[in-house]
């Protein structure tokens, strides 16, 4: 679409009841990023009240109408995906607008290649918006519904805000207050900020542009660091924010266990759902469907939270299991079924379930799929250990195209599923205490030894032989072992992100730098060919809150894996001031971290390990005057050897460099931004 044009849903498909938009976006640094919104609106193109405006610490519509589902990797960087049942908007919504605002000062033209992509239920592309020339704004309206004639329509829109995320809030209608005061004059205790990234220690209420209690009343966030954190990690503010005192608390596990009442520690604590019993991986899969399907039917959050991004509705919820359905001579029994009712109407989806190593098999896969599309299902969904990458479908299904019904084909790792109990029950909170104890007994089963939900594990049968071809310079560029070696990498990487994010409550997201416009293979063909000449495997993340972002380095040939972080140098101030406040900073990091300075128009600056620098900081200083832009902080750790998880393993291997460089390092830097703190649109407590 090109700006301005505007399209009706109903001439683009026959399912547009349920749609996604993606927001999309690449940074050259891989650090650019924003927070989309949405407003429903009357007629009068105001919202009825400020809980009509979503956003990340309001998600959520209570009817379903829209769902935030955050952010996801993509070859082109990542999207963030907005679910809206358009059949559940109330009657008076006549337009939803879709936007998206930066913070901290930066601007939607700093960022490349901005995008809004539309799909159906079964995730078949309908239209594209690219947004060309965005400009010095730090709010942006991509696009919007409205209805016409009782259907609905899109326009791509395409207009910014100098003001921001409180301009954009104001012209629609958004209670915007312009202190932060209670009504006797003092500071509210407590806000939530919408376009703020500075720890929570650091605000000042009477800085900030406030949207009234409302906004958030519909969603309360409690954080709190798991006992499986290290205490180190706790130093990390959380994403949500303080959350007011009118708010209505959901609950989280506790920071730490009740002393136990077992007389000694042979004593098993009794579990809902046990895996020491199980013996074959039959039982394993039938188990852990069951377990899976049963919390989703229970925990509204929960089930919500999996399907919302498959296209299902907002509504009640039933489960089963070992269903039987006619096809042919030979009946089929998919390993569960989800059935999701709003309205008198049914969405399904058929399940097939994978643990431990075992692969997907495409002809069971093909069955379900064309039983789901005689039978009018709307999706199957697999589910396994394997992490599914864009451009790269774990199993290839061939659709009828003469058939009305579309069936999506969807897929869940059991990395993404306990990640999503762990966001709810350390950090985002469920309504009920026993829904927390449920999701609390779903997450030990999966994290059990002999539950085969381990999430990602082996980095393929073409490890090994592209392992020796480096080590003995046989590998040639063009190898196929070397592009499916990249993409066990990429599956890896995807995974560390999950678990970390995970735990600590935070987004933590793979950054992808393609050309605009390469192809998923050409990309991974790229990557594969730089691996046989280099021998390395690289790969950054970007964890929320952080001062940089944090490189993951594999070097095959030295069996070294490092792990590092830049850091820019504060905008004021002198060298030796930054050098010893950085020590300090690092007092507790390993004596054996490698700090290196980095100067404008220099290869590399001085460097030396923190064990050297602790005496001397002026050490890192440059000889020759030259102007220091940052620091590069850096541990290195030898590379596990074999294929698997095992303690020797190299996925092992890059799961503890990741965490010891993130619990020793990271937590202990400066998280506040070097530039001068903006003005925010947040809420005070009522």
């Amino acid at each position: 679409m090109i700006k301005g044009a505007n399209v009706g849903l109903s001439s683009l498909s026959t399912d547009v009841g349920s749609v996604m938009v993606s927001l999309g976006w690449s940074s050259p640094t891989g650090e650019g990023d924003a927070d989309v919104s949405v407003l429903l609106l009357t007629s009068d193109g105001k919202v009825r009240s400020d809980a009509d405006f979503f956003f990340y610490n309001n998600p959520v519509a209570p009817d379903g109408s829209v769902q935030l589902l955050g952010k996801a990797p993509t070859a082109d960087g990542d999207e963030d995906r907005i679910t809206f049942d358009l059949t559940a908007v109330p009657p008076g919504v006549e337009r939803i607008v879709v936007a998206a605002s930066r913070y901290q000062g930066a601007v939607f033209g700093d960022l490349d290649d901005l995008r809004l992509t539309l799909s159906d239920t079964s995730g078949e592309g309908l239209l594209r918006y690219s947004v060309e020339d965005a400009g010095a704004v730090g709010a942006l309206l991509f696009g919007e519904f409205y209805r016409r004639a009782g259907d609905w329509r899109f326009r791509a829109i395409g207009q910014g805000y100098g003001s921001g995320l409180a301009g954009l809030a104001t012209d629609f209608g958004v209670d915007v207050d312009d202190s932060a005061e209670t009504g006797s004059g003092e500071p509210a205790e407590t806000e939530v900020f919408v376009g703020e990234r500075e720890p929570v220690e650091a605000r000042k209420p009477v800085e900030a542009t406030v949207i009234g209690a409302a906004v958030i009343e519909a969603v309360a966030v409690a954080a709190v660091v798991p006992p499986s954190v290290p205490r180190s990690a706790a130093a990390v503010p959380p994403r949500t924010d303080p959350r007011p005192s009118t708010a209505k608390k959901k609950v989280t596990l506790p920071k730490a266990a009740r002393k136990s009442l077992a007389e000694n520690d042979n004593w098993r604590t009794a579990r809902l759902f046990p895996a020491a019993a199980l013996k074959s991986d039959r039982e394993r899969e039938t188990r852990a469907t069951s377990v899976l399907l049963s919390v989703m039917a229970q925990v509204p959050e929960f089930g919500r939270r999996l399907t919302a991004g498959f296209g299902a509705p907002a509504g009640r919820m039933e489960t089963f299991t070992e269903v039987t359905l006619p096809n042919g001579d030979s009946p089929r029994r998919p390993d569960g079924v989800v059935r999701v009712e709003r309205a008198g109407k049914l969405w399904t989806a058929l399940v097939e379930t994978k643990t431990n190593g075992n692969p997907l098999k495409q002809d069971q896969v093909q069955a379900y799929a064309d039983i789901a599309a005689r039978r009018g299902y709307e999706a199957v969904i697999t589910l396994s250990n394997d992490v599914e990458l864009d451009g790269s479908p774990l199993v290839q299904v061939k659709t009828d195209g003469r058939r009305k019904n579309k069936v999506a084909l969807r897929h869940l790792s059991w990395a993404e599923v306990t990640h999503q109990a762990q966001m709810l029950i350390r950090h985002e909170g469920v309504a009920h205490a026993s829904h927390a104890w449920l999701l609390q007994e779903l997450l030990h089963y999966l994290q059990h030894e002999n539950s085969g939900c381990h999430g990602f594990q082996n980095m393929g049968p073409s490890w090994v032989p592209v392992r020796n071809g480096i080590d003995d310079e046989t590998l040639c560029q063009g190898d196929a072992r070397a592009v499916d070696v990249v993409e066990s990498w990429e599956r890896l990487v995807r995974q560390v992100c999950l678990r970390l994010g995970g735990e600590l409550g935070q987004k933590v997201l793979p950054v992808q730098r393609p050309r605009r416009g390469a192809d998923h293979r050409d990309r991974r063909a790229g990557l594969a060919d730089r691996l046989c000449l280099e021998g390395r495997l690289d790969a950054e993340l970007r964890i929320e809150g952080t001062p940089g972002v944090l490189a993951l380095c594999a070097d095959l040939r030295t069996g070294k894996l490092r792990t590092s972080i830049e850091i820019p140098a504060p905008d004021q101030g002198y060298p030796l001031t930054w050098a010893k406040r950085l020590v300090r900073q690092l007092d507790e990091a390993p004596a054996d971290l490698h700090v290196e300075t980095l100067v404008d128009g220099e290869a590399g600056g001085p460097r030396g390990t923190l064990e050297r620098l602790r005496p001397e900081p002026a050490d890192i200083l440059p000889r020759n005057g030259g102007r220091i832009t940052g620091f590069r902080l850096s541990l290195f750790r030898g590379m596990g050897n074999t294929r698997g998880n095992a303690e020797s393993g190299f996925i092992r291997s890059v799961d503890d460099s990741v965490d010891r460089f993130h619990n020793l390092v990271v937590v202990h830097l400066d998280h506040r931004a070097p530039r001068p703190r903006q003005p925010v649109v947040g809420a005070a407590a009522g």
